[in-house]
């Protein structure tokens, strides 16, 4: 029977990381409803309100974030410049919470968006280039059609 063993070291350690944020992210809303007393909504709060959009904001890019990196890396292997967007993405996350909940100028909340923008768009852009490169600087190929048939062992 084959096996199939794919380590994505970069992936895993963002997922790692994301699903540590997005814990955090999800306290700091628990606390807030705690002191004032609200179980569903924001109750008129607007730092409440605040720090729920910011949760869900993180929701809503991580997912793609996460799918982009892991087919990357699948596709290409784990190189430096990969790290180095995935470190970003995470950085431009951690600081967007922080700008939302400062009146006033919200320079990590937007420096936040436009890293976070950036580094989806290199990645998305990427991602929808590889099929088309050249072949010749592609990481080896898994014939999933010989694993399904057997006919190919994948470590």
């Amino acid at each position: 029977m084959a096996t199939l063993s794919i380590t994505l070291p970069i992936t895993l350690t963002m997922a790692g990381a994301a699903a540590l944020l997005n814990v955090w992210l999800g306290l700091r809303i628990s606390l807030l409803r705690r002191q004032y007393k609200v179980s569903i909504g924001h109750g008129g709060k607007p730092d409440l309100a605040t720090r729920t959009r910011a949760h869900a904001n993180f929701v809503e890019y991580t997912p793609f974030f996460l799918i982009l990196l892991a087919l990357i890396e699948m596709a290409r292997g784990s190189q430096t410049w990969l790290w180095v967007a995935a470190i970003l993405f995470i950085l431009a996350r951690l600081a967007h919470p922080f700008g939302m909940d400062r009146a006033g100028a919200m320079a990590l909340r937007t420096g936040g968006v436009i890293v976070t923008w950036i580094v989806l768009l290199g990645l998305a852009a990427y991602a929808l280039a590889i099929p088309y490169m050249d072949r010749s600087d592609r990481a080896p190929t898994r014939d999933m059609a010989g694993f399904f048939s057997g006919g190919t062992k994948l470590s």
